[in-house]
């Protein structure tokens, strides 16, 4: 685990650890029959990050499960270097888990990242687990905008298709979909689509981002 969140923060280990990561990252389906996902998001109280795991029945979006984790924050925000502050916490949290999700949803980048190893494809990666990132904003790359509810349009980053804008409701902006690790293009997409119940955010990530706020205003 050292290696993806090495205790040296030098921009040039945390660099190599990207490169780590996007080596190692599967860009195709690897993962079993789908039962239960996962949603991660983090939330922040002074000097300390909070980490939620929701897991879900994947066919009627049961909650099944919930758990948390707070740390102290040790390393500041830097763009595209998400992962060395949110990454350890989530796998602690991770960790705590009695179910484990055949997928995970993490709010933030996956392959879509300009070094492909955005905090979906980090976290997959050093956990072993299937990934997808959700964000609300382009990270890199560029795409049509759809604009009819349910309509995905892919995202190209240097040529390559890295991931997909949907609309998910009539009152958003789409968001955008990546693979993180051990799930392909196709799949991240029709996966995330099963998971919208017409709100802007798919359910695994929507009810652990208000879990995460739930536990971040009783300690605040």
């Amino acid at each position: 685990m050292s290696d993806f969140f090495p205790a040296d923060t030098s921009r040039k280990s945390l660099l190599e650890s990207q490169k780590l990561v996007a080596r190692m990252a599967i860009e195709k389906d690897d993962f079993g029959e789908l039962t239960l996902i996962g949603g991660v998001d983090q939330a922040f109280v002074d000097n300390n990050i909070i980490s939620a795991i929701i897991i879900m029945d994947y066919v009627s979006l049961e909650v099944k499960e919930r758990v948390y984790s707070i740390q102290t924050v040790n390393y500041p925000y830097i763009p595209t270097f998400l992962s060395f502050r949110e990454g350890p916490v989530i796998v602690n949290t991770f960790k705590k888990l009695n179910m484990l999700p055949d997928i995970l949803m993490v709010d933030g980048a996956g392959i879509n990242h300009p070094r492909r190893a955005g905090i979906a494809t980090h976290i997959g990666v050093a956990l072993d687990v299937p990934t997808i990132g959700i964000t609300k904003k382009i990270l890199c790359g560029s795409g049509e905008e759809p604009t009819v509810i349910g309509e995905s349009t892919p995202l190209f980053f240097e040529g390559r298709n890295v991931g997909w804008l949907i609309k998910s409701n009539a009152r958003s902006r789409p968001i955008i979909i990546a693979p993180g690790h051990r799930v392909s293009l196709d799949s991240s997409i029709s996966i995330v689509k099963a998971c919208l119940r017409g709100h802007k955010l798919p359910e695994p990530i929507r009810l652990t981002h208000n879990y995460v706020n739930e536990i971040k205003q009783s300690i605040a």
